[in-house]
């Protein structure tokens, strides 16, 4: 069919979303978002708690976090918010100094992520091994659970069948419909049972007061002095890093999940974007929320930027119009979500006793550390690079020694060509020197590195040693099979290393 010949309303319908298409679609996407926006509710306020403000500044926060990044973000279906990992990082500064300087921290973040992300630093990420990524998976998991214990430590009894209740609910409940979300089921039968029976629970509201009103854009209170940025910038530089670090990480688990890819690009400066109108809004600033994301990718299905921004905008809704209903729900109900969470998280299959026997050693080590590192810290971030340093300490302990030198002697006794195979970099050169016969060997020495690759100054250093212990014996060295890029760095620093020449 010609292009002259489709309608405008299907030229129309091809350049919209999938959402505005696909009644289904909608249906989850919309359902999801309210889901996200209740669960929301409690964790913007104890962040705000741990960060020592308002609880209405962690609420405003996740609203305008998640509405912007729905709109600028890489990953769709991602949640950003006020987290916990932030929260501790400004919370000193908020103490400090007060909250005009916490706000000016969050907008100067916000710009370091923009620049950060335009340099490139999104594609750090694939130096993240899989064992990082799976202990990753596994200590956020951990943390979810953790961070639903104190809500049943030292409360009363009725508590415990709630949340068993709910966990029950969202079990059977997909296999009746999955219609409407387990999660949003189990949060509204445990809200009418827990107010309708009078039962004496801890609810939401007893967390804090939630807002009233929008907030309202401004500049932050603080004097606009290169003593001001001086002060901030420490501060905004770490939660900048640990913003990223965890949105990314976060994007290349949905990456997984859905089988889609995302662009990390676009989501580091996104999230830069979203962290500056955040603190222009008063907001304590965020990253991507792996819990909630969760929610609304494997639990609620959703997959699209629509759930995203009304993840945010239910959440003021639910805080400004409904307030009082939001209010009484028991935590107990969002408590068995996070757990539920939480297991639904955990990479069971990595901890089979079937794939531990399989696995090699190095990368059970590096899940096991990236693990307690994370829960010992509470820092997704600290444990990451960890977890990743480890891993590439333990491959470059592997890989030296995989760098093998064997000697053939022609028949005339003349020459010995010594055939190198394997990686040469700083590690596995070290031992290259000794493996020569200097004494020994004929007057001609030839090196073939037709099987292996030298990657680093090491390397050069280490045959420029090789020809130099020869020639004070009278003897020539002759280096044959080079590739390029090996020939090229070595026709550049060969006998620029010493200082001898």
């Amino acid at each position: 069919m010609s292009s002259a010949a489709v309608s405008p309303a299907a030229r129309l319908r091809g350049l919209r979303p999938d959402w505005l298409n696909n009644p289904k679609v909608w249906r989850t996407e919309v359902l999801a978002g309210l889901v996200v926006a209740l669960a929301l509710i409690p964790e913007a306020i104890s962040f705000s708690i741990i960060a020592g403000v308002d609880p209405a500044i962690g609420l405003f926060a996740s609203f305008t976090m998640a509405v912007t990044i729905s709109v600028v973000g890489g990953r769709r279906a991602m949640i950003s918010a006020a987290t916990g990992a932030v929260a501790l990082v400004i919370a000193p500064l908020n103490r400090e100094h007060g909250f005009g300087y916490l706000v000016a921290a969050v907008i100067l973040a916000g710009l370091f992520q923009v620049v950060l992300g335009a340099v490139g630093v999104a594609k750090l990420m694939r130096f993240v091994p899989r064992s990082v990524m799976v202990g990753f998976v596994n200590a956020l998991a951990v943390l979810i659970f953790m961070a639903q214990v104190p809500e049943m430590h030292d409360v009363p009894w009725a508590v415990y069948p709630l949340i068993v209740g709910g966990l029950v609910l969202m079990v059977f409940f997909p296999k009746v419909t999955k219609v409407i979300p387990a999660p949003l089921v189990s949060i509204l039968i445990l809200t009418v049972i827990t107010v309708a029976a009078g039962i004496s629970v801890p609810t939401v509201g007893d967390k804090g007061a939630l807002p009233s009103s929008l907030p309202t854009p401004g500049l932050p209170d603080v004097p606009f002095t290169l003593d001001t940025l001086t002060t901030i910038a420490p501060y905004a530089l770490a939660m900048a890093l640990v913003g990223l670090m965890e949105s990314l990480m976060t994007a290349k688990l949905v990456d997984d999940i859905t089988d889609t890819r995302s662009n990390k690009t676009r989501e580091s400066i996104g999230q830069g974007i979203a962290n500056i109108v955040t603190g222009f809004f008063g907001g304590m600033g965020g990253c991507a929320m792996i819990g909630q994301t969760m929610i609304n990718v494997r639990v609620s299905g959703a997959r699209t930027r629509l759930s995203t921004f009304l993840a945010g905008a239910f959440l003021m809704v639910l805080c400004i119009v409904f307030g009082p209903v939001v209010s009484d729900i028991p935590m107990a109900a969002l408590v068995a979500v996070m757990v539920m969470v939480s297991f639904a998280t955990f990479d069971w299959h990595s901890i089979a006793p079937r794939t531990l026997k399989r696995m090699p050693a190095g990368e059970i080590t590096v899940m096991v550390l990236t693990v307690a590192v994370v829960v010992a810290t509470h820092n997704l971030a600290i444990g990451v690079v960890v977890g990743t340093v480890t891993a590439m300490v333990i491959f470059a302990k592997r890989v030296a020694h995989l760098a093998e030198v064997t000697a053939v002697v022609d028949p005339d006794g003349n020459t010995v060509v010594y055939r190198v195979t394997g990686e040469l970099f700083f590690a596995s050169s070290n031992d290259l020197v000794t493996q020569f016969n200097y004494a020994t060997d004929p007057g001609r020495v030839v090196i073939d590195l037709s099987d292996t690759h030298i990657w680093d100054a090491s390397s050069v250093a280490a045959l420029d040693a090789i020809e130099t212990k020869y020639a004070q014996r009278g003897k020539e060295v002759e280096i044959i099979g080079l590739n390029q890029p090996s020939a090229q760095i070595h026709q550049k620093l060969s006998g620029e290393l010493t200082g001898s020449h």
